[in-house]
């Protein structure tokens, strides 16, 4: 079962920023250097090109996929595979811009598991409720906090 990440107007007003910020570090500067080669302006656009490329990968594909034995999370390039036997508790995120996130919009928990290298992860399913449902019937002795 695969659960894609709510989008909320915040977080893409948060993305967009992010991007306007990253073509004016990278791109403005190439309209005021009158020394400027071909090259060079090809080596930025090229990065600028990548930089943007991995924000919005990372931050539009997240989604949650629920395998037989794993909750597999994956935004972009960030993935994790959480073992249903590990985690442990769930409870609503209170801090989005903290730890280890794979998630678009403030409307969001997190999922403790054993395994997990700062503690947790926090996710935002577009469907909470189904979500929770499904975490329930595949790990029956997990904690779920409202």
């Amino acid at each position: 079962m695969v659960f894609r990440s709510k989008i909320d107007t915040y977080f893409k007003t948060f993305i967009s920023i992010i991007i306007l910020l990253i073509s004016a570090v990278t791109l403005i500067p190439l309209f005021l250097d009158e020394e400027v080669t071909p090259l060079t302006m090809m080596i930025v656009f090229f990065i600028f090109i990548i930089s943007v490329g991995l924000i919005l990968w990372s931050a539009f594909s997240i989604k949650y996929i629920f395998y037989q034995d794993h909750l597999f999370v994956r935004g972009g390039p960030f993935r994790s595979r959480i073992p249903y036997e590990e985690i442990t508790r769930i409870s609503p995120a209170k801090e989005i811009l903290t730890g280890y996130r794979l998630l678009s919009s403030k409307e969001s928990f997190e999922i403790f598991y054993k395994s997990a290298t700062l503690g947790s992860v926090k996710i935002s399913p577009m469907e909470i409720e189904r979500f929770i449902s499904e975490i329930k019937q595949r790990c029956p002795n997990v904690t779920i906090q409202e």
